[in-house]
């Protein structure tokens, strides 16, 4: 009897608890990341643990049209280009998209000078996609695939400023950009948006969870994705640091806003039944840039500078 009260009391504990916010350990207020570390005369690559990352950036260099990758390697090595990529006066390590620009593919419709997580670590043994151990997978997925993969479930941590976006073209892209992804094999369980209108001198920050299978949802940090906002009154300044906390567990996602001084907020999207847990599926996170924008001025362009980057996985083979 004894033992079926404990069993009971277990199996109730796991249920209440499956859901539990990982991030409520967090410090409210208190940004990520040593940021005093950071030197100004090094490349983003001697600041930054770079050897889990690709770098794509929108320069057309066999003039097909498609934007260069720099690999792990390089990027480790110290590799920067400015004004695309390097490291600003303060230690942090700048991105810079313009409108117009090579992209990662044909069907791509916008440019971005973005991060994509590569466990392998320069190991180019590792094919670059697949559910292997470059990518990472869901905690829901079969026992098989997760012996695979470089690792399981994740965490993604950024301290990030938004210094410029986008002010001249279509009114429904001006000011629009991604600052974080988690990326599957075709869709995007997660994007996290920062959108500034012309007229506005603070900015909204939502995300996004695309799901293979049904409609994408949004959730709402600060200020609004209409077209016409107004200013937020709790928005985001260009030039203002934030850091955002992305973390998965089996098929749950949680993402936290943290500003200086101010309560964190955070947002749960349960990915139970979005269709990531079949055995093709593969994970990796981005960060940097990706522009929203590829009308008006050929001049225009987008900019943020990251701080702290830290990317964690259960099982990751590779640290």
């Amino acid at each position: 009897m004894r033992s079926v009260v404990v069993f009971l009391f277990a199996l109730t504990f796991f249920s209440l608890n499956i859901n539990a916010n990982p991030h409520d350990g967090l410090e409210d207020g208190v940004l990520l990341g040593d940021l005093g570390k950071l030197d100004p005369t090094l490349p983003p690559g001697k600041n930054f643990d770079l050897l889990d990352w690709t770098l794509s950036i929108p320069v057309d260099q066999k003039e097909k049209g498609i934007a260069v990758n720099v690999g792990e390697r390089h990027l480790d090595n110290g590799f920067q280009v400015e004004p695309l990529f390097f490291t600003g006066s303060d230690g942090g390590m700048i991105f810079v998209a313009p409108n117009k620009g090579a992209k990662t593919s044909k069907n791509t419709k916008y440019t971005r000078t973005e991060l994509r997580e590569s466990l392998r670590r320069g190991d180019l043994s590792i094919k670059a996609k697949g559910p292997n151990r470059n990518n990472w997978v869901f905690g829901q997925v079969r026992s098989s695939v997760k012996k695979k993969a470089g690792g399981v479930d994740g965490t993604l941590e950024a301290t990030v400023a938004v210094n410029r976006v986008s002010t001249t073209g279509d009114r429904g892209r001006v000011g629009r950009v991604i600052i974080g992804q988690i990326h599957a094999d075709k869709d995007e369980p997660l994007r996290i948006y920062y959108h500034k209108l012309p007229e506005n001198d603070k900015g909204s920050l939502y995300i996004a969870h695309e799901a293979s299978k049904g409609d994408e949802e949004y959730h709402i940090f600060v200020g609004s994705r209409s077209k016409s906002a107004s200013s937020p009154e709790d928005g985001i300044r260009l030039g203002e640091k934030f850091s955002y906390k992305v973390s998965v567990e089996v098929d749950q996602l949680y993402v936290t806003l943290i500003r200086e001084g101010k309560p964190n907020i955070t947002k749960h999207v349960d990915m139970s039944e979005s269709g990531y847990g079949t055995s093709k599926e593969y994970m990796y996170f981005k960060a940097g840039v990706y522009n929203q924008n590829n009308t008006g001025d050929e001049k225009d362009y987008v900019q943020a500078t990251f701080y702290h980057l830290k990317n964690t996985h259960k099982g990751y083979k590779h640290k």
